[in-house]
Formats: C-alpha cells, sequence, structure tokens
C-alpha cells in the first residue's frame, strides 16, 4: 500500500467483533476508539470455531478469523450502521498438531492443562481487518509458552475457580496461570488475545494513528 493510499483524515474508531474484554482492554491501550460490534440472538457464533477433521492449528486460526470477520462485515451492513473498519481476531493453543480449544466442561479442562503440564505449545493468534473500502487485512503471531510441572492439586483448584471456561487451551495468561510459565517466545499481548505489534501494522495500513 502506497503512501498516498493512506487515507489522509483517520478514522475516527473501529467496530470490534469481540466479546473479549482482554482485546477491548488492549485496545485501550494504544489509544484506539471502539465499539462493540457483537453476534444477534440469531447468529450461531460458537458453530465458526468448530474444527474440521485434519486441519492443522495454523489453518485453522486463519480460517476462522476470517470468517468471523465475513460474519461482522455482514452484521454491520444488516444492521445499517455508520461505515467504520472491522476488526475480529482469534486465538488457538496448539500442542504439537492438536488444537486446544475452548473447553467443553470441568473435566476437558482438568486433561487439557494436564497435557500441557511439563511442555512447550503454541499460541497462534490471527488479526483481520475489514475496511469499508472493501480491503481485508490480516496477520498472524505465533509464540511459543512453556509451562513447568503442574501438580494435579493445583490444576484443580485452577479448574474449579472456572477461570478455564471460555479460554482456548483452558488458560489465560493473565490469571495465577501466569505462575506455570517457565518461558515465553513472542507476544504477551498476542497470547492474552490479540498482538498489539501485527494489530498496530494493520492499524496504521487502513489510516490510524497508532
Amino acid at each position: 500500500m502506497t503512501a498516498a493510499s493512506v487515507p489522509s483524515v483517520p478514522p475516527a474508531f473501529l467496530y470490534l467483533a469481540s466479546q473479549s474484554p482482554r482485546r477491548r482492554q488492549l485496545l485501550e491501550q494504544i489509544g484506539i476508539r471502539h465499539e462493540l460490534l457483537l453476534p444477534g440472538d440469531d447468529e450461531d457464533a460458537e458453530a465458526l470455531e468448530a474444527v474440521i477433521d485434519g486441519e492443522s492449528p495454523d489453518d485453522y486460526v486463519h480460517r476462522v478469523t476470517a470468517a468471523k470477520l465475513q460474519a461482522a462485515l455482514r452484521r454491520r451492513e444488516a444492521r445499517g450502521l455508520p461505515p467504520a473498519p472491522v476488526l475480529c481476531s482469534d486465538t488457538t493453543v496448539a500442542l504439537g498438531d492438536r488444537i486446544l480449544g475452548k473447553p467443553d466442561d470441568a473435566a476437558q479442562a482438568m486433561e487439557m492443562l494436564s497435557s500441557l503440564s511439563g511442555r512447550e505449545h503454541r499460541v497462534l493468534t490471527a488479526v483481520a481487518l475489514g475496511l469499508p473500502d472493501g480491503r481485508l487485512l490480516s496477520a498472524v503471531n505465533v509464540s511459543l509458552v512453556r509451562f513447568a510441572e503442574i501438580g494435579d492439586q493445583r490444576l484443580r483448584a485452577y479448574v474449579a475457580s472456572g477461570e478455564p471456561m471460555g479460554k482456548a487451551g483452558a488458560y489465560a495468561i493473565q490469571s495465577q496461570a501466569a505462575a506455570w510459565i517457565e518461558h515465553i517466545a513472542g507476544s504477551y499481548s498476542g497470547i492474552m488475545g490479540l498482538p498489539l505489534f501485527e494489530t498496530a501494522q494493520l492499524l496504521r495500513e487502513a489510516g490510524f494513528v497508532v
């Protein structure tokens, strides 16, 4: 994209198509005004995150994020909202080729966390930005996280807290699970759910001042 094609007047705001309070916090951290653009009762947002048999974690995170963006763009149009960029993101935890999504229940959360104990895994977060002129911008961040060995008692207490529910890989890095992390290589904000370096690059390309 050339400098001449960057909008002379920065966009006033963007729509964030995510229910994650962490993503809102991260956008606020870099000074980006945003409004939520959440699914309505007529949308099955969880269905977009269903894993296709044989799908790699890399293909999965790209596909799901692109699908979320298309759904959000249709949502904006159907609701007759003013034109503005739409931002979507998806975070996936991968242990080898295995995709660890959001646990269905406490037993599954316990199994996921036990499998991560003492091992290194990848956290992939894709970001997609849909612009009013029809352009689609995207990026992905991949970080490595290594957990120490975690005893069953500590895992059970964490699962009982309810924190793993709704989290890819059954944990949140900004929770007590941070005490188990021996090493990170990559983006802390990406592991939280929105890699700020890549996001800022996309926003600048869209004309935002970041």
